[in-house]
């Protein structure tokens, strides 16, 4: 079995033959979907498809090029191949300048169908790799992107989605660093409150006697030194984003007008009779679990709930290794456009680093630690690293990204003598995720057995 070939999305009115070719598929590794109409084919086909449909041209109801019609509509880069009787073929070579992939004249060897699907869910993987980087490189923010394939990452992104335009209060809990107020820029910036202000507050940076006036703000004359009115953040973000870092370390009197503020979604600011209507939208961070009572601390149980209407979780870097190659190949790249070096090559400390390093300053640790290699520093301050002759400056980030991880895969195979397992469980990846790259990068994990360390293995990027 040639494991990892894809997924095929298999359509032949013929039941038996649709059974026998989904045996064939199988059996050469593919994850095969039968389905005896093209209505029922269609119903698993979307733009997030992540593999090839083989359909018949000749069936009954809608037939395999009004098929191809309808797949070319959803997603155009969805390979379709067809299979046809001798009558149809004048019909495909049309099609295949229309856009299909390839076609098969019936009756044909199995190995021909398995080499054109091996072909086509290649270029598929490639499609969708290089989409789904450049959706993480436009989640980049404040040099703290949400770029990852974990699939918390992945939850993560589409809860953002989901709940972008919903006046519903979010708390977030992640650890330093791991981009919290990034999540509550982009829930901002892609809900309908985009064109109003994003308002944040750190509620750890301020001292108890000047952020009450900071949030809730005062009248002229309301204490001494009081000499103008001023509007509070909570005033300033109505109809945007109020953002508050660090809840867990607000002042409890505060908790109690912040509490009261959530309920009524109003305010008096100190020195005023008025009550002033708010259109809010909080999102509130916090490096601790609120729900739990030893972490809680003197955080108002009653406010926790109040906030608790949506929570979001980031997970830490140290939860999702397999992330770290993208990251660092992304900020690498920037760091060295930044700095107007070239891409610097990663050598055996920096790799290290990368792949045993717990760190604890997640994200932006990582960062840091990019700015500090396309500087010429390494781990520490004595390592250098070489400027790279091979990878230049102005490569995209999909070449980066590329280089650094298969060199990453490399160093684990080698660490680990080519086992596998170790190398998979080392980097924290997905057996089947760790074959595709094997295959990608021309990396036979044999080359690494019994001290093997190739110096020229062929890197397919």
């Amino acid at each position: 079995m040639n494991e990892g070939s894809g997924l095929v999305a298999l359509v032949d009115d013929d039941a038996d033959l649709l059974h026998a070719t989904m045996q064939l598929l199988e059996l050469a590794g593919f994850t095969v979907v039968g389905r005896e109409a093209a209505e029922a084919a269609l119903a698993v086909i979307d733009r997030d498809f992540d593999g090839v449909v083989v359909s018949d041209i000749r069936m009954p109801g809608m037939n395999g090029l009004q098929l191809f019609d309808r797949i070319k509509a959803i997603d155009p880069d969805i390979p379709v191949i067809l299979v046809t009787g001798h009558g149809d073929v004048d019909l495909a070579v049309a099609a295949l300048k229309d856009g299909v992939y390839d076609f098969i004249p019936k009756p044909y060897a199995g190995d021909r169908l398995v080499e054109a699907l091996r072909r086509a869910s290649e270029k598929r993987r490639l499609v969708m790799e290089n989409r789904r980087l450049r959706e993480a490189a436009a989640l980049a923010a404040d040099g703290l992107p949400l770029i990852g394939e974990a699939p918390a990452m992945r939850r993560l992104r589409e809860t953002l989605r989901q709940i972008a335009d919903m006046d519903v209060d979010v708390l977030v809990e992640g650890e330093t660093g791991t981009g919290k107020e990034v999540v509550a820029d982009l829930l901002h910036r892609w809900g309908r409150r985009r064109s109003k202000p994003f308002v944040a507050l750190n509620c750890g940076a301020l001292p108890e006697t000047v952020i009450e006036s900071e949030l809730f703000g005062h009248e002229a004359g309301a204490f001494t030194g009081a000499q103008r009115r001023r509007i509070g953040r909570v005033e300033h973000s109505s109809g945007g984003t109020l953002f508050l870092d660090e809840i867990e370390s607000m002042p409890p009197a505060l908790q109690v007008k912040l509490l009261r503020v959530l309920e009524t979604r109003s305010l008096t600011p100190l020195g005023s009779n008025e009550v002033r209507r708010l259109d809010l939208r909080v999102v509130a961070a916090t490096k601790v679990d609120l729900g739990r009572p030893d972490q809680r601390g003197d955080f108002r149980e009653d406010l926790y709930f109040r906030l608790n209407v949506v929570t979001l979780r980031i997970p830490p870097l140290r939860e999702r290794r397999g992330d770290i190659p993208m990251l660092f190949g992304h900020f690498l790249g920037k760091a060295a456009e930044r700095f107007g070096r070239p891409v610097a090559r990663v050598n055996a400390a920096v790799s290290d680093h990368l792949q045993s390093h717990a760190w604890p300053g997640n994200v932006r640790e990582l960062a840091h630690f990019a700015d500090r290699v396309a500087l010429g520093f390494g781990p520490d301050d004595e390592t250098k690293v070489v400027p790279s002759q091979s990878t230049e400056p102005e490569a995209s980030l999909p070449e980066r990204v590329a280089h650094y991880e298969a060199q990453l895969i490399r160093d684990a195979l080698r660490d680990h003598g080519g086992d596998v397992r170790g190398a998979i469980n080392a980097l924290g990846v997905p057996r089947k995720t760790f074959y595709d790259k094997l295959k990608r990068y021309g990396i036979a994990a044999s080359e690494f057995r019994n001290g093997g360390d190739p110096q020229s293995v062929r890197e397919q990027t």
